[in-house]
């Protein structure tokens, strides 16, 4: 038993050193390499929170984008819309237009109709017209020009004018 005994105090003191040994260990200060190991953490934890700042900023960029392309879409189909209305129409057959759409279903209406009432339609078919919040008119009516025909120019008007130009000298007498 006796053996035994010593056995146990030597493992009780084995043990002892072993723990003082590792809290002795761990309230050292941080060698180079948990330094490292922090400086690397600290790094991949600010680079995670500027991704993920970056990628929030991104997915805006990209949903303004997105916002404004469709919303251009958007008023090609409008004016597509606008186009098929006028152009079918048959009492817009002489008219001719140039359509824009700058912003939002604002419809913009240049060219020239034939009458006044024609254009009063144009701006009508154009505002009813699925997807067009507003119309700017800035359509010309045709005037009709009348053929005036002219008198013939009187002859002294035709004739081209001679000017005087400076005596030619008088012969010498002989």
């Amino acid at each position: 038993m006796n053996g035994l005994k010593r056995f146990g105090v030597a493992a009780a003191l084995g043990t002892m050193l072993a723990t003082g040994g590792a809290i002795t260990w761990a309230q050292q200060e941080p060698g180079p390499i948990e330094r490292a190991g922090e400086k690397l953490d600290e790094a991949g934890r600010t680079l995670r929170q500027g991704l993920e700042r970056g990628f929030n900023r991104t997915k805006e960029v990209v949903r303004e984008s997105f916002e404004k392309t469709r919303d251009r879409v958007n008023d090609m189909n409008v004016e597509a819309r606008v186009y098929g209305r006028l152009h079918w129409d048959k009492r817009l057959e002489t008219s001719t237009f140039v359509l824009s759409s700058e912003a939002q279903g604002i419809v913009t209406l240049r060219g020239s109709v034939p009458t006044v009432e024609a254009r009063k339609h144009a701006v009508e078919l154009a505002a009813d017209t699925v997807g067009v919040t507003r119309v700017v008119d800035q359509l010309a009516v045709q005037t009709e020009t009348e053929t005036i025909e002219a008198d013939p120019a009187p002859a002294s008007l035709t004739r081209p004018r001679v000017r005087p130009t400076t005596p030619a000298p008088a012969p010498a007498p002989e």
